[in-house]
């Protein structure tokens, strides 16, 4: 009996003493309990892997796109990515990356600098396992543009991607920004061109002297102008390396330098006025894929900020069910290489 007593007072007294632990210990307790295979298994095969990490990170963020302007919110889908150099190591601490990514970006403002920093403490988190540290910001960048000519705005968005790569304490920052514009074909003008000589000779042919006035009215006739070239939406994708010692990523300015070099961007809110001022851009800008990539060449080739460029423009024919494409570099010998 005396020996039940004891086993009862005993059971009672260790619920007293596990009633007395507080819930962290509890936690701590149990994480230490937990498996975890990651870090104790081994690999079947043993071998680095060039990345390990997440894509398609819900995030949003400050971005900071102008040295003069405030911060706009956006809504990115973020990639994060260390190397597994350990070949002995099971894999990488995963959530580390994604906790970090939301540690560093809650409360700052997305810049060059941010960048870095995120980099740098991806790279520090896995020191023993990692050499390397990738990230990537996927969004839409929206752009306020007036119309050509009234008094009329509208809103056009711009697919974008920035990323940045740490190899062994060195930082390379990418933009890429995908524009839309318009391409009038240069071969297809000179055809219709021909076409409406040809009717004019045959409404006036044997007519001698004919008049101002009878000219002007026949050029506005569907009879008269009965051939026009074809022109499709283009696209240029534009990869550009960033060095030097801003802080903001330069959508705007690239935006602008590839417009301003094509001169056929596309319009959101159009009247009258600006259809017109349109087509007259499109005559005066006939283009071949090439001639486009050559116009944003130049212009790339005269902003220092950028230490590399990719340039690939797609001519989406109306006239063709394929493309027409173009693809050009700065030609470095250690820069991008000119892969479709």
């Amino acid at each position: 009996m005396r020996n039940l007593v004891n086993v009862l007072q005993l059971r009672s007294l260790n619920k007293a003493k596990e009633a007395e632990c507080s819930p962290s210990q509890d936690n701590e307790m149990n994480q230490e309990q937990m498996p975890d295979i990651a870090s104790k298994a081994s690999p079947r095969n043993a071998m680095n892997l060039d990345w390990v990490g997440m894509s398609d990170i819900e995030l949003p963020v400050n971005l900071i796109h102008d040295q003069e302007e405030a911060p706009i919110r956006i809504t990115a889908l973020v990639q994060a990515y260390v190397d597994l150099v350990d070949p002995n190591a099971k894999g990488i601490h995963m959530s580390r990356l994604y906790l970090m990514l939301n540690e560093h970006m809650a409360d700052k403002t997305f810049d060059r600098d941010t960048l870095k920093e995120v980099l740098e403490a991806f790279a520090e988190s896995h020191h023993d396992l990692s050499s390397k540290a990738f990230l990537e910001f996927e969004f839409d960048y929206i752009r306020k543009t007036p119309s050509l000519k009234s008094d009329n705005f509208g809103w056009k968005g711009y697919p974008v991607r920035i990323s940045g790569t740490l190899i062994k304490g060195r930082l390379h920052q990418q933009l890429q920004v995908r524009i839309p514009y318009s391409s009038t074909c240069p071969c297809s003008a000179a055809l219709a061109r021909q076409l409406i000589q040809e009717q004019f000779e045959s409404d006036f042919g044997g007519q001698g002297n004919v008049s101002v006035e009878t000219i002007q009215e026949w050029l506005g006739k569907e009879t008269s102008i009965m051939a026009t070239p074809h022109s499709q939406r283009s696209y240029a994708q534009i990869k550009v390396r960033l060095e030097g010692d801003r802080k903001d990523f330069p959508i705007d300015d690239l935006i602008n330098q590839v417009e301003g070099a094509l001169k056929t961007p596309v319009q959101a809110a159009v009247k009258r006025e600006d259809e017109q001022e349109f087509a007259r851009l499109n005559g005066q800008n006939l283009m071949f894929c090439e001639d486009a990539a050559r116009r944003i060449k130049n212009a790339l080739d005269n902003e220092p900020d950028y230490t590399d460029y990719w340039v690939r423009v797609d001519h989406v024919e109306s006239l063709h069910p394929h493309n027409a494409v173009s693809i050009v570099t700065k030609g470095l010998d250690d820069g991008y290489k000119p892969i479709p």
